[in-house]
């Protein structure tokens, strides 16, 4: 366990003192293209402007604005989706709906091909998806803003919900639910989806199978935060791209890996001895629903 969580707070990695992160904390800014300079993550009067923690040796991206650092990822999604040489542009926040005008949720890049006179050619979707988090984050956040000179070497390990990525909850409650609602209704429309996600998110992933990059519905763009000394900043890079079906990937993800049979008729049985002892049933479990 790390005795700091934080790794970048408004940009800047928690350990760089210099007068520009300073300017950047001081003024809650966010220095990778956020709807408006300011951080607006959890609340816009007080930000939560951590952009990533540690996780063992490795960083883990907690907000999608993140992953827009040089918009690497929106070139990359381009190269999957158009032929070489395109014409394109990105729009953000692109509601969805349904054949009922349901809405399915907003995508969060819609890359856009057009021609010599502006008009849509093709499209395809480019959705983020960063890690959240088990246990508190705002606590040692505010902790490190009273004074981030003193705070940077802080040893939060003794504190209780001590912050960590939960990768589960990542895949469950966001990614499968984006690949079910907007990636189906993409996959109906034969538009292309790529996806932008952290390499220690992707590695908990089930195996996928893959398939050429013209065969794929779905390009998975996974990114790491690489340290640079003599900048004293993370920088994003790309590690590799996965090319996928779209059904395959969907069956894949959605469906849990079953446990040892025995185990649960062993917990039955358990339940079952407490129930005749007793004459009544064990207080029932609280189960977390898969979405």
């Amino acid at each position: 366990m790390n005795k700091h969580p934080l790794a970048e707070v408004f940009g800047f990695p928690v350990s760089n003192t210099s007068a520009e992160a300073e300017r950047y904390r001081n003024n809650r800014l966010c220095p990778f293209g956020n709807k408006e300079p300011n951080c607006t993550k959890d609340k816009a009067k007080n930000p939560l402007g951590v952009c990533s923690v540690f996780d063992g040796k490795e960083v883990a991206i907690t907000c999608p604005i993140r992953f827009r650092e040089h918009w690497v990822i929106a070139e990359d999604a381009a190269n999957f989706m158009f032929p070489a040489d395109s014409n394109w542009t990105t729009l953000t926040e692109v509601r969805l709906n349904d054949k009922h005008g349901n809405s399915a949720g907003n995508i969060d890049v819609v890359l856009v091909e057009y021609d010599g006179k502006g008009h849509v050619i093709d499209f395809g979707a480019l959705e983020v998806q960063a890690v959240y988090i088990s246990g508190n984050i705002r606590n040692p956040f505010e902790h490190f803003m009273e004074n981030p000179r003193e705070n940077k070497d802080m040893d939060w390990t003794g504190q209780p919900n001590y912050p960590r990525p939960d990768y589960l909850s990542s895949s469950r409650k966001r990614l499968a639910p984006q690949l079910i609602f907007k990636g189906g209704i993409l996959r109906e429309w034969g538009k292309k989806m790529a996806v932008a996600l952290n390499k220690g998110f992707f590695e908990t992933l089930p195996d996928l199978n893959q398939v050429t990059a013209e065969e794929a519905d779905i390009a998975w763009m996974i990114y790491d935060l690489n340290f640079k000394k003599d900048l004293n900043r993370y920088v994003l890079s790309r590690t590799e791209v996965i090319y996928t079906k779209f059904n395959e990937s969907l069956e894949r993800i959605t469906r849990p890996e079953a446990g040892d049979v025995k185990a649960f008729v062993e917990r039955l049985q358990e339940k079952i001895n407490d129930k005749l002892d007793t004459g009544h049933e064990s207080e029932t479990e609280s189960i977390e629903p898969p979405f």
